[in-house]
């Protein structure tokens, strides 16, 4: 009897033990120190291999500190071991393509599709089997790119996410801290630099930013300049503290007299979720960074941020689901031709992070991935180039010096050339008959479909520049800012279509082409008169014909886009005819353009018609002997409007004015 006493103490000892380690464990996983609950449960399978809550949540914490590779053993247990969670086999077939186990993924997913039951959860399986199912695209996908380890600067520890800024590299790396991060059991990342000649690195200039940047208490991530290199953007985080421990945020600093300010947190920043991997468009008005904020399309997605001339950032928009997936996407950069590449495990690739670009082409955005070497089935991420055809990014693959290391790379396609094309222009008014320039207006660039693509204000010499693709259609609507004066808001259209150069006659790597012209913007006066040119009407009737249609459709327009205006719509004859006749055909002609205009959803009540008949000629219906003038009374013969109210209001000014950059990076992209 003494005996079995023994048998059942020692037996819930051991549970109670047990029980007390995975508690523990447990709550380490959900603070986020991912490297403990590995460590605690490690206890656990030691004595219980088969142990199901401990291999799910050890898969787990090797996924969410990004070693799901080395977390496809756990899963498997898990789930032959009774484990039904609805993720589970999901992230089970991702850690199988992490490690090139292709077909053993897509049978996993095939099972996983036809059991499970969270909606969310089969479209992320469904997305992924067709990433899987477009692999052996990529893989016959032909290469130029040349890969090297940069030996020079790459350890056992961590170093990645390379920027190059004014002959100096800069990196972020675990290589010289000795306080351990309890999410990955390594020590925390600070930002380094070292001097550099394009991939050639003085590795005697390499120093940690000062204290101001690397805080001892936190991570620091990803960094980005503007294209100036005096204001500076990077993330920090994970301090292992139980209060905002688990947030990552932006930061801003500013280089004043050599050295950098205290940085101080970016009010863009959600709080409580991971915002970071920042980029600068190549103008530095708008920041690019990822973020797991609500109301995104997955995991991490890509956002941007305008940013103002005094330096305050603005206006996030999410880039919508050309380049977001289910997945995560993340560490942004824009290229020399405003391409836009980033790493993502949403897109069809390898396994793990790959490298992709996106890139505008007649209106629709394309995303490509780099294609090996570039990739691989592990992480590759953070590329950033310094020429157009090289540059550096960062991976874990095999064969590397530790943990992430940074590589170089060089694109040799013979056929590599690269065209970025602008419309320059400037906005003038009318003043004393010459045209003069006129500063203080907000030009903006729009899309076939209206959607905002970019926006400046010009400066005292009117100047404005846009980037432009090749094959497209836009329109340029500018609205002139303060001052006591009132201008028409105005519209032009521009395009590009049959105006591209023909790559295979370039020279040279990068050409740029500029297009240029001119926006005029008429004085608002009230009683100000506007003949519309091409108002013809066929003899002795009032019918809107088509080609009139198509003037009073350019009015429309003008109302639309200056909805404080009220007009009179006036229309005019000849002295043919009786005084009488031509007084009531003016009037009818009138009433029909007011008719066509409410047609087209301009209010009634902005619209009056006034038939003048022949009374106000501009020019002599005959000649001074008393011959016919046709030319005369065909100037005659003509439709104006003229200003009754200006009006006081002005268009609201709100976020959805702006550019929205689902519609492919607004104001650069």
């Amino acid at each position: 009897m003494k005996k079995y006493f023994w048998a059942i103490f020692f037996a819930v000892a051991f549970m109670a033990v047990s029980c007390s380690i995975e508690k523990k464990a447990k709550k380490s996983f959900r603070k986020g120190d991912y490297q403990v609950t590995i460590e605690k449960f490690g206890d656990v399978l030691k004595k219980n291999p088969s142990d199901p809550i401990a291999n799910f949540y050890t898969g787990e914490a090797l996924r969410k500190s990004n070693r799901i590779w080395q977390a496809e053993p756990y899963y498997a247990a898990a789930i032959g071991n009774g484990i039904r969670n609805d993720s589970v086999k999901l992230f089970y077939a991702y850690a199988l393509k992490a490690n090139k186990k292709y077909d053993e993924a897509r049978n996993v997913l095939d099972d996983y599709i036809a059991n499970a039951r969270t909606e969310n959860w089969i479209s992320r399986a469904e997305d992924e089997k067709d990433n899987l199912n477009y692999l052996e695209r990529i893989l016959e996908k032909e290469s130029y790119f040349r890969v090297r380890s940069l030996d020079a600067l790459n350890t056992p520890a961590a170093e990645y996410a390379p920027v190059y800024q004014d002959g100096q590299l800069y990196f972020t790396s675990s290589g010289m801290d000795n306080k351990i991060y309890k999410a990955t059991g390594t020590p925390f990342t600070n930002i380094f630099s070292v001097t550099t000649n394009g991939a050639n690195v003085e590795k005697e200039t390499l120093k940690a930013l000062n204290e101001n940047i690397n805080n001892y208490n936190a991570n620091e991530g990803t960094v980005a300049f503007t294209p100036d290199g005096r204001i500076m953007v990077f993330a920090r985080g994970n301090s292992g503290k139980r209060k905002g421990g688990e947030d990552v945020n932006l930061f801003v600093s500013t280089l004043r007299n050599n050295d950098w300010s205290e940085p101080r947190m970016l009010r863009i920043n959600e709080p409580g979720f991971w915002d970071s991997t920042p980029a600068f468009s190549r103008d530095g008005k708008t920041l690019y960074f990822a973020s797991n904020r609500p109301g995104g399309y997955g995991g991490t997605d890509l956002y941007s941020a305008r940013v103002d001339g005094r330096g305050n950032f603005s206006r996030v928009r999410n880039l919508g689901p050309d380049i977001n997936t289910s997945g995560n996407e993340m560490f942004p950069h824009v290229g020399v031709d405003n391409s836009l590449f980033f790493a993502s495990d949403g897109h069809p690739g390898y396994g793990g992070l790959d490298l992709f670009v996106a890139t505008r082409r007649s209106g629709k955005i394309e995303v490509e991935n780099l294609g090996q070497p570039m990739n691989s089935n592990a992480d590759d991420f953070g590329l950033f180039l310094f020429r157009a055809d090289r540059g550096f990014f960062s991976s874990n693959r095999e064969g590397g010096a530790g943990d992430d290391d940074i590589y170089t790379f060089v694109n040799e396609d013979p056929n590599l050339k690269i065209v970025n094309y602008f419309l320059q222009g400037v906005t003038m008014t009318n003043e004393n008959e010459r045209r003069v320039i006129l500063p203080n207006v907000r030009v903006q660039l729009l899309d076939n479909e209206a959607q905002l693509l970019e926006e400046a204000t010009t400066g005292p010499d009117g100047r404005f520049n846009f980037r432009v693709y090749e094959n497209e259609r836009y329109n340029l609507f500018a609205e002139k800012v303060g001052g006591p004066d009132r201008y028409f808001n105005t519209r032009v259209e521009f395009s590009t279509v049959g105006r591209g150069v023909l790559k295979d006659t370039l020279k040279t790597l990068v050409t740029n082409v500029t297009y240029d012209t001119l926006l005029v913007l008429e004085k608002l006066e009230k009683d100000k008169i506007f003949v519309l040119e091409n108002i013809y009407y066929d003899f002795n009737k009032w019918d809107i014909r088509p080609d009139a249609a198509l003037e009073l459709d350019k009015l429309v327009t003008i109302l639309k886009d200056n909805p404080a205006l009220k007009i009179e719509m006036g229309a005019h004859t000849d002295s043919v005819d009786t005084e009488e006749y031509n007084l009531w055909l003016s009037q009818k002609r009138a009433e029909s353009a007011v008719d066509f205009l409410a047609s087209r959803g301009i209010e009634r009540n902005r619209l009056v018609a006034k038939g003048y008949g022949e009374g106000k000629p501009i020019a002599p219906n005959s000649m001074p002997d008393g011959s016919d003038n046709p030319e005369g009374r065909q100037k005659n013969r003509r439709t104006e409007f003229k200003i009754l109210e200006v009006g006081t209001s002005r268009p609201t000014e709100t976020d959805d004015d702006f550019f929205d950059e689902d519609r492919f990076f607004r104001d650069d992209f």
